[in-house]
């Protein structure tokens, strides 16, 4: 009754990819330009470019920012593309979006960059629980990228991973 207890996952080549340490800090922030249109639904261009110029831009130092407009308005892309021109010099990330395509977009550029070469024909877990929004999509772009290198593929934890892809 003394035989000692082997922790199998430590000894396992098992490498485990969290995606919540990648998160950026930063604050995140949604810019509605519905308030900017002439009884929330008309874009005037003149009245528009005026409030674009007078606008304090520096508040979104370093921010990372979804442009959206909350009412029904049809909004021409020139007026999104006008706002970039001038948050950009301030702003980490601008979008046209929710706060959901925002993060999507930020873990897009991330994931891009990460070198997943310490995967290669190694049994991989996408870490599952994060206590960061870590949005959805990231966790997909992840998969996709992984799994060109790794033996397998798999989401959760060690005790309790789903198993997603086994190279044959």
């Amino acid at each position: 009754m003394s035989e000692e207890i082997i922790n199998r996952v430590a000894k396992s080549n098992l490498v485990t990819f969290n995606l919540e340490e990648f998160y950026p800090e930063g604050h995140r922030a949604i810019l509605d330009i519905k308030d900017w249109l002439y009884e929330e639904i008309i874009l005037k261009e003149r009245e528009f470019r005026a409030f674009v110029e007078a606008y304090d831009w520096s508040q979104y130092q370093n921010q990372y920012v979804a442009l959206t407009c909350s009412s029904d308005a049809i909004i021409p892309g020139w007026a999104y593309m006008l706002v970039t021109s001038k948050i950009s010099p301030f702003a980490k990330k601008v979008v046209i979006g929710n706060m959901e395509q925002l993060e999507s977009a930020i873990f897009q550029s991330i994931i891009e960059h990460i070198d997943v070469s310490d995967f290669k024909d190694k049994p991989v877990i996408i870490k599952g629980c994060a206590n960061k929004p870590v949005p959805q999509n990231a966790y997909i772009m992840a998969t996709s990228k992984i799994q060109k290198v790794a033996k397998s593929v798999m989401y959760g934890e060690a005790c309790s991973s789903v198993p997603l892809f086994k190279r044959k």
